[in-house]
């Protein structure tokens, strides 16, 4: 009976050492995840801020591009070279 008890014993020792194993690796699969998703929110916040940057940087230079050509054209109206080309064909 001592014998068939210390075998039983034995054999849910075995079970709980499998079922804390498989739990130990469920655990270090969860947090490599988050620490994943993590990674990837940063990347995330990163790329929103450049892309914020980037279109501001945009408008900026849309708004110098257009006090530009105002230049320009005032400039081509104001030139006596440009008086008789600029009559024939209008190009923007």
């Amino acid at each position: 009976s001592s014998k068939a008890e210390r075998a039983h014993s034995t054999m849910m020792n075995a079970d709980m050492d499998a079922v804390e194993a498989e739990n130990q690796v469920e655990l270090e699969e969860k947090t490599r995840l988050i620490n994943q998703v993590l990674e990837l929110q940063h990347t995330l916040e990163d790329l929103s801020a450049r892309v914020d940057a980037v279109k501001e940087e945009n408008l900026k230079l849309k708004s110098e591009n257009q006090v530009l050509g105002q230049y320009i054209e005032n400039l081509m109206s104001a030139s006596s070279v440009f008086q008789t080309t600029d009559t024939k064909s209008k190009r923007k």
